[in-house]
């Protein structure tokens, strides 16, 4: 008798695949940081580049652009933002006459205390009921899709050279 051959399995539905349960879980992420830090006149990627900086010293622009996955412009008009509340300051790199270090202020310290503060209620609650070795897997996964997706960039139509 001949084996039966495998019954075909139909293509996930796209809101059940992956991909969109990733998005959509960075989303609601995003919003429920947001939501916490908005009494600290923040937003999340504001309150994470002002935490980079008290946390690694003064930085360029572009190293923070980098961190915070922005643009130059972008994270220049956050950080004009953060100037003008009293947050940040620009000072003049002692090394390179052209290039500016952000700072941050006493004011901007204080605030990043409160951002830790309310970012390990958080955590606490969103990590309820996943163990360390769960999430520790869950970040060797989102590691190895990042570098996928690094790959999938790189290859993409729009990036190839013309021929």
């Amino acid at each position: 008798m001949a084996a039966a051959s495998p019954i075909p399995m139909p293509e996930m539905p796209s809101w059940r695949r992956f991909e969109i349960a990733i998005i959509g879980t960075a989303r609601r992420l995003n919003t429920a940081f947001n939501d916490r830090v908005e009494p600290l006149d923040l937003n999340l990627n504001q309150a994470s580049l002002l935490a980079f900086v008290v946390d690694f010293g003064d930085s360029t622009q572009t190293a923070l652009a980098d961190m915070v996955g922005l643009g130059r412009a972008a994270t220049g008009t956050m950080i004009d933002h953060l100037e003008a509340r009293g947050l940040l300051e620009r000072r003049p790199d002692p090394a390179d006459r052209r290039v500016w270090l952000v700072a941050a202020t006493d004011a901007g310290r204080a605030i990043v205390e409160q951002f830790y503060e309310i970012d390990r209620a958080l955590r606490g609650e969103l990590r309820r009921g996943i163990g360390r070795d769960d999430r520790q897997r869950l970040a060797e996964l989102l590691e190895r899709l990042d570098a996928n997706i690094d790959l999938a960039i790189a290859n993409s139509p729009k990036n190839s050279p013309q021929r």
